[in-house]
């Protein structure tokens, strides 16, 4: 089943120096790598700040575009790894090694497909 692990934090939480940058690189790293090994890696990106973000809503035919996301929030959607496991437990497993989770959140969801 594919699941994908959305990760939430609040952007001034986030590594916001290059050097903080560069010193949380390895552990991500070297996730991506132990999920590829596992064969449960599908996909992951990180996202924009939130400052980049924009809106579309669609209300009585007509079309709103704002700035920024839908909801105020103190976490900001800020990536995802997409993968395929056997069952929630083990996606479970693999989103409490996200880094985010330390200081953010992950959103543990199963893809919807048609007919299930």
């Amino acid at each position: 089943m594919k699941y994908i692990l959305l990760m939430y934090a609040d952007e001034l939480q986030m590594p916001q120096s290059l050097d903080e940058q560069r010193a949380a690189a390895p552990a991500w790293s070297t996730l991506s790598e132990e999920m590829k090994a596992a064969g449960v890696w599908l996909a992951s990106s990180g996202l924009s700040p939130i400052a980049d973000a924009t809106t579309v809503r669609v209300r009585e035919g007509k079309t709103l575009i704002t700035d920024g996301p839908f909801a105020e929030t103190h976490e900001q959607l800020a990536g995802y790894f997409l993968v395929e496991c056997q069952n929630l437990d083990e996606a479970l497993r693999w989103a409490e090694k996200i880094p985010t989770a330390t200081y953010g959140s992950v959103e543990v969801r199963p893809l919807w497909s048609p007919g299930s």
